[in-house]
């Protein structure tokens, strides 16, 4: 079992954190993050650390874990933030910003245009875009859409990729023709 929710949270000396019933607010220089808190946890805040306890030590559902990361990605957020990367793999294929927009050409008849969600930010430099903000999962949903707008063709691998991501290219009709050429009786 594992024992992520009893871990400790420290918390930098710019985050403000306050609580409102079952509302936790994160406030940092890049932006807040407001948390639900789950019933069955109790969230204790002292100084610059947080714990988390279960308020029932029999509980069968257990979301101490789930919560402790979500409040420790929303505390590193609003001072780091997170980023994704993703890049366009493909002769013609370009992005660029346009206000709070991201405007894709990626071999459509038109252009791809993907509006900002709040708290999310676009940042385009020789065909690589980095997604940025505050919360893990709205950056993280933002960056799955823009990829799936066009992803990567198992052939040529064009299209848009995460950074890092490898893709596995299939071989081409003719290679499979020669390959697969036997001696048939």
């Amino acid at each position: 079992m594992s024992r992520i929710g009893n871990k400790i949270i420290n918390v930098d000396s710019g985050v403000k954190i306050s609580q409102d019933g079952d509302i936790i607010l994160v406030e940092g220089t890049h932006g807040k993050i407001e948390l639900q808190v789950p019933t069955n946890l109790n969230i204790e805040i002292s100084g610059s650390q947080i714990k988390i306890t279960n308020k029932d030590k029999n509980a069968s559902t257990n979301r101490q874990g789930l919560f402790r990361s979500l409040l420790s990605n929303a505390v590193i957020g609003v001072v780091k933030q997170w980023t994704k990367s993703l890049e366009l793999i493909g002769v013609g294929y370009r992005a660029q910003t346009s206000g709070n927009n991201l405007v894709l050409n990626v071999g459509f008849t038109h252009s791809i245009n993907i509006p900002a969600p709040t708290g999310v930010t676009f940042k385009v430099e020789e065909n690589k875009i980095t997604v940025i903000g505050a919360d893990k999962y709205k950056v993280g949903e933002v960056a799955a859409y823009i990829r799936r707008v066009k992803p990567p063709e198992p052939y040529k691998g064009k299209g848009i990729r995460y950074q890092g991501e490898h893709i596995r290219k299939k071989l081409g009709k003719a290679a499979k023709a020669v390959g697969g050429a036997g001696t048939a009786k």
